[in-house]
């Protein structure tokens, strides 16, 4: 046999080795890593933490200013999730309002940002084909952009809480919490109960996030993905206000979203949160295969 057969069968076995070659768990997570450090290096995602920071601010200075008179804020007696009229006693509460005010409309239109873009933006920019040379395949590549969304939930959702947790300390006391119940729980406790509320909000947002990386598989425009799934969460949430829909409302996934004020009752009331975590669950099995179904057929062109 001559040297170039040999030299010919030898690159043959080479070709063939890195055709069949699986890529390995730390590839797997040097790819999540990579996809962290680009999406949140990028100033789009940069510019909505900003915004998701600043709504507690706004909130504690609005309130700040409004019972300077000593006037109690909201006018209201302290009822429901936002516990606006508690703010003035504990700082504490103004984490509770923040992730109320910011869970219908902000992270949830910030979470369909980064899902929408997840799939398109890579097609839009020509570099999803380049993704796809790697041996990562697309259901690694699918995964790995829903890990880094729901990576995104959680900052976010933390941002927002650490941003109101630092104005409550500066604007107004803190200590002892007086539940929604009425018995009094130590700061600590609170604080504690306060990190469990933003887990269960940004747990709140996995069908979203599915819904919009499902939306992203189905164009190759980042920003019609995202207009789209804006847009879809907007129209939900309408339809979850409508009393002649009642009986559909409780399958919409916003319909729960609040339940997690139920936190701050002693004891502790369950029922609330966990069917809207099993109806997140549930959103996020379906828009989750579909967006598979979908990625492992689309021809990618780009």
């Amino acid at each position: 046999m001559s040297r170039a057969e040999v030299a010919a069968g030898a690159e043959a076995v080479r070709v063939e080795d890195t055709a069949v070659r699986k890529p390995s768990p730390l590839w797997t997570f040097g790819l999540f890593r990579s996809e962290l450090l680009t999406t949140f290096r990028r100033w789009r995602t940069i510019a909505l933490l900003a915004v998701l920071a600043a709504v507690p601010i706004l909130i504690g200075i609005a309130i700040k200013i409004e019972t300077r008179d000593g006037s109690t804020a909201g006018g209201g007696g302290g009822e429901g999730p936002a516990f606006i009229s508690q703010i003035t006693n504990n700082g504490l509460f103004l984490v509770f309002t923040a992730l109320a005010a910011t869970l219908p409309f902000f992270l949830p239109m910030a979470i369909g940002v980064i899902a929408g873009d997840a799939i398109a933006g890579e097609a839009n920019a020509g570099t999803l084909r380049y993704l796809l040379v790697a041996p990562a395949g697309r259901t690694r590549l699918l995964l790995t952009k829903y890990a880094t969304t729901m990576t995104f939930c959680l900052v976010a959702t933390l941002v927002v809480a650490l941003s109101a947790l630092t104005v409550g300390a500066l604007l107004f006391p803190l200590g002892e919490l007086t539940t929604i119940s009425g018995t009094r729980i130590s700061f600590t406790e609170g604080l504690g109960r306060a990190l469990l509320i933003a887990l269960v909000v940004a747990a709140s947002l996995i069908g979203v996030a599915a819904l919009g990386l499902f939306v992203s598989t189905l164009t190759n425009s980042g920003i019609a993905a995202m207009a789209t799934t804006v847009g879809l969460l907007i129209t939900i949430q309408i339809l979850d206000q409508i009393p002649q829909l009642h009986a559909l409302q409780p399958y919409f996934f916003s319909h729960y979203w609040l339940s997690f004020a139920d936190l701050m009752r002693d004891p502790v009331y369950w029922d609330d949160m966990v069917r809207n975590l099993g109806l997140q669950s549930l959103y996020a099995a379906v828009f989750g295969s579909a967006a598979w179904a979908r990625f492992a057929a689309k021809d990618i062109t780009a």
